[in-house]
């Protein structure tokens, strides 16, 4: 059996993300001035958007570099994560992302998925041809 499957994460959804997180800094950096009583409420928008806007700028390089491969029964990932098809005791999706829980509870996250249910598929899929 040789499954030879690539999980790249996908750049709109990695973009997409990063724009929901700045939206709820805004909201939230806005909200704890109002509850200040800051007469500059506007300028948490302004934060928090450059707050978000900064980090997924500095993180994007590595987020998007973290490709996930599924070959000869294993699953392997950024870091020298290996996770033999065996040892997975449950797959599931959040979101853009797919959690991987091994037997022993390591868990492992396959993130910006353009397609997470499609990914989480085609894990389980090899997962049930390994085994059976």
């Amino acid at each position: 059996m040789t499954d030879d499957l690539a999980f790249p994460p996908d750049r709109a959804t990695y973009v997409r993300a990063q724009v929901w997180m700045a939206a709820i800094a805004m909201a939230g950096a806005m909200a704890v001035l109002w509850i200040m009583d800051n007469p500059h409420v506007w300028t948490g928008a302004l934060a928090g958007l450059a707050a978000i806007g900064l980090r997924g700028w500095y993180l994007a390089s590595e987020e998007l570099a973290a490709d996930w491969r599924l070959s000869d029964g294993v699953l392997t990932g950024p870091g020298e994560r290996r996770v033999a098809l065996g040892q997975i005791a449950q797959v599931r999706v959040m979101a853009s992302y797919v959690q991987i829980i091994t037997k022993g509870g390591d868990k492992h996250l396959i993130r910006y998925q353009a397609n997470a249910r499609a990914t989480a598929r085609a894990i389980e899929a090899a997962r049930e041809r390994a085994a059976g």
